[in-house]
C-alpha cells in the first residue's frame, strides 16, 4: 500500500513498524507526538517537531530520551483527548492528509474516539487514516477515496451511518450505487485486485485495510 500523509500524529496505542507505516511516517512533513505516542518515534525513524499532551502515560526513559522536544503541556483534567489536542495543532499546518499512528487496539474507548475523530476531520476536508501498522482504517466520507493496494489485500467498508450511493471498483466483489445501512456486514472482507476506487454520495464510515504482508 502506498499512502503518504502530510502530518503524522503519534498516539500511544499498539504499533508494529511495518514497511508501509515506516514509509508513510518518513514522508510526513510534520510529526507531532501525543503523550506516550513518542515511544513510537524511534521505531518509525522520525523526529517529532512537537510533543503534546498531559504526559500522564510517559515513562522516565522517554522523558529523558526526548527531553529536547518542544512541549505543549495540558492538565490531566481536560475536555479533549491527547489525540484531539494533537489534531488541533496539526490542522494549523493545513494538511490534506493526516495519519494517526498507534491509534488502533489498546483501550476500546480511545480507539473508537480516534476513529470517530478521523471521520470528523475527513468531513472537514482532511483525508485521515488511523493505523497500527498491519491494519489501517481510513475515514470514508463523500465523495469517497482511492487507494493503491496490492492484489489480494483484504479490505472492508464499515458503515457508521447509512451509506448512500456506494460504489466499489477494483475489488473482487464490486458495488454500483448501492445502499449500505448502519449495521450491515455486506461490505466486509472484500479483496483488492489492485487499485480500489470507492465512491460515496451520502453517509460516513470506515474503509479498513489489512495491510499485513502475505506469505509467498
Amino acid at each position: 500500500m502506498n499512502w503518504t500523509p502530510d502530518v503524522l500524529v503519534l498516539l500511544g496505542g499498539p504499533l508494529e513498524a511495518t514497511g508501509a507505516l515506516r514509509a508513510a511516517a518518513r514522508a510526513a512533513r510534520l510529526v507531532i507526538a501525543a503523550d506516550g505516542g513518542v515511544r513510537h518515534a524511534e521505531a518509525l525513524g522520525v523526529e517529532p517537531a512537537l510533543w503534546v499532551g498531559d504526559f500522564d502515560s510517559v515513562n522516565l526513559e522517554d522523558l529523558t530520551r526526548w527531553r529536547h522536544l518542544p512541549r505543549m503541556e495540558y492538565p490531566r483534567d481536560k475536555d479533549a483527548t491527547d489525540a484531539e489536542l494533537a489534531a488541533q495543532v496539526a490542522l494549523k499546518a493545513g494538511p490534506e492528509r493526516l495519519l494517526f499512528a498507534g491509534g488502533l487496539g489498546g483501550e476500546l474507548d480511545h480507539e473508537l474516539g480516534n476513529l470517530t475523530l478521523a471521520v470528523a476531520l475527513a468531513q472537514e476536508g482532511v483525508q485521515t487514516a488511523v493505523s497500527s501498522g498491519p491494519t489501517w482504517a481510513f475515514a470514508l466520507v463523500p465523495p469517497g477515496l482511492e487507494l493503491d493496494l496490492e492484489p489480494g489485500t483484504s479490505f472492508s467498508v464499515v458503515p457508521l451511518a447509512d451509506l448512500e450511493g456506494l460504489t466499489i471498483r477494483g475489488g473482487r466483489w464490486q458495488l454500483e450505487d448501492a445502499r449500505l445501512p448502519l449495521g450491515s456486514g455486506h461490505g466486509l472482507r472484500n479483496a483488492a485486485e489492485g487499485g480500489v476506487d470507492v465512491g460515496l454520495m451520502g453517509g460516513f464510515g470506515l474503509f479498513v485495510v489489512d495491510a499485513a504482508p502475505r506469505a509467498s
